[in-house]
């Protein structure tokens, strides 16, 4: 509690005007919210358990990951597989072809596609490729972005 012990004249019973702010009980009040908060803080924090296997790195001999192939989606509708046009219907086939002449013919959960799009491009064609490739059998399908700057 703050108290005037001192004044400047008047008499027994005069009342001056104190323009002096008495911080202790905003003071008390902070150390108040403090301590609550460093003691809700901990329980606020959740944590959630995640199984990641152990850093190991690759042994040397390790063969390389296998290339991917790339399936672009023009504006227009219009497929490519690399820089050869292929359609919907025919995108399996040339899809094979070109694992095959990469030399990584073999099962297809073994071999990546990646999709690249125009920013244009309509939903509806970009998940037919994709619906057309489940179908096929390949599930390892990877979409590639370009950073906007």
């Amino acid at each position: 509690m703050a108290a005037k012990l001192a004044g400047g004249g008047g008499g027994r019973y005069s009342l001056n005007q104190n323009s002096e702010i008495n911080v202790t009980p905003f003071v008390d009040i902070l150390l108040v919210l403090l301590i609550i908060f460093m003691v809700a803080v901990p329980m606020a924090v959740t944590s959630i358990k995640i199984d990641l296997p152990p850093a190991v790195p690759p042994p040397p001999n390790a063969p390389k990951p296998k290339e991917p192939v790339f399936i672009s989606i023009q504006k227009s509708g219009a497929l490519f597989i690399a820089d050869k046009q292929t359609s919907l219907d025919n995108l399996p086939i040339d899809l094979d072809a070109s694992f095959t002449s990469k030399g990584q013919a073999g099962p297809k959960d073994d071999q990546r596609v990646m999709i690249r799009a125009d920013a244009d491009v309509l939903y509806s064609d970009f998940m037919g490729v994709l619906n057309q490739l489940q179908t096929a059998g390949w599930y390892k399908v990877g979409l590639i972005n370009e950073d906007i700057h």
